[in-house]
């Protein structure tokens, strides 16, 4: 449990740049949501909701020592396996997917979480693999990894399903695995690529894809969210039209604006120097959490860090380039800043996770 001398290690500013992201993502959703007669003025307080409870479960993660969550990590993660396939049967329909639990007073997204889980049972595996990983190693923890993500791609939710990838590369590099095999992936990827194209990627999926390289073929359809995204992104400007002043997201033109595209919101209305402050700190939060990982105690929270922070930095950099009509649009939202309560609560456990390695680096 927490030892009153850990206090003083606690690292004051990372969590101070990522409590400023949330308040960020509450103005720029109240921004977009503010207007009674939208019916949904209410979402910025389930936001704020949101932020007290992730709160709390940080300082849960934080509190206990990260050594115990990994050996309970095998736990953890056959209860996750259980949550999605709970999801899969008996889970609320929304949008076309069935991704939520109705819990009364919120739907909980069990997918937002598995992030989390599987940094955790990567990271106890391979702190237990002595040397370098053999094929057997990576096929083993390959496996790990896409049971949860077959189960969340099934909702269907590819985008959550993909940062589980960048998890298990980060976990596996850091613990040996060479250069050779991520080629050896990335050639087989390019490989798979047209049967995937034929037989596994969804129409919607397709035209997502196919509209991004030309959005103006679908200009009302398929392509108008990534049309829109860059007239919002574009109409900002230098110093932005005012907080509450821009028109595309206040009028509706650009749709889930304070989901999905609240990056695309905060550069219409603070311009390229309220973009700036926004990547600075996400920036920040990135290198602070890399120190993390390298002043960690052990390989068990090396590798729990960057795992954590691999996911999380894939679906930042993803977003933003998405945002700006530079990426395929996939229903990824914004860590910290775009609305959603899962997301928030399973983000800000994950840095707990993260500030309770970097503290515990002095203890035994």
């Amino acid at each position: 449990m927490f030892e009153r001398r850990l206090y003083y290690h606690i690292d004051w500013a990372l969590l101070i740049a990522i409590f400023a992201l949330c308040a960020l993502g509450v103005a720029m959703i109240y921004s977009t949501t503010s207007d009674p007669t939208r019916g949904n003025s209410h979402l910025y307080v389930t936001q704020l909701y949101a932020i007290g409870i992730g709160a709390v479960a940080m300082v849960c993660t934080l509190s206990i020592d990260y050594r115990t969550f990994t050996d309970k990590s095998h736990l953890i993660y056959i209860g996750l396996l259980a949550l999605l396939l709970y999801v899969l049967f008996l889970g609320t329909v929304q949008m076309g997917a069935r991704r939520w639990i109705p819990l009364g007073v919120f739907n909980l997204q069990p997918s937002e979480f598995a992030k989390a889980g599987v940094a955790l049972v990567l990271a106890k595996y391979f702190g237990e693999t002595r040397g370098m990983p053999s094929w057997t190693d990576l096929a083993i923890a390959g496996g790990l990894t896409c049971l949860p993500l077959a189960l969340i791609a099934k909702e269907p939710d590819l985008g959550t399903a993909v940062t589980l990838i960048p998890v298990f590369l980060a976990v596996a590099y850091l613990a040996g695995m060479q250069m050779r095999i991520l080629g050896y992936m990335a050639l087989s990827l390019v490989l798979i690529a047209p049967v995937a194209w034929k037989f596994a990627l969804k129409d919607y999926q397709k035209s997502r894809i196919s509209t991004f390289i030309d959005p103006s073929q679908d200009a009302k359809g398929a392509g108008y969210q990534q049309i829109q995204a860059r007239i919002t992104v574009g109409s900002g400007g230098l110093k932005g039209k005012g907080y509450m002043q821009g028109t595309q997201g206040q009028l509706r033109f650009l749709p889930v604006a304070h989901n999905d595209f609240i990056f695309s919101v905060l550069a219409e209305e603070q311009g390229f120097a309220g973009v700036l402050v926004a990547l600075g700190l996400y920036l920040f939060v990135i290198l602070r959490s890399l120190e993390a990982a390298r002043l960690a105690k052990d390989r068990l929270g090396s590798y729990l860090v960057l795992g954590v922070l691999a996911s999380f930095t894939f679906q930042v950099v993803y977003n933003i380039t998405m945002s700006a009509g530079l990426a395929p649009v996939k229903g990824l939202t914004l860590p910290l800043m775009s609305y959603g309560g899962s997301s928030m609560i399973a983000t800000l456990a994950a840095f707990g996770l993260v500030l309770n390695v970097r503290m515990r680096r002095f203890t035994n």
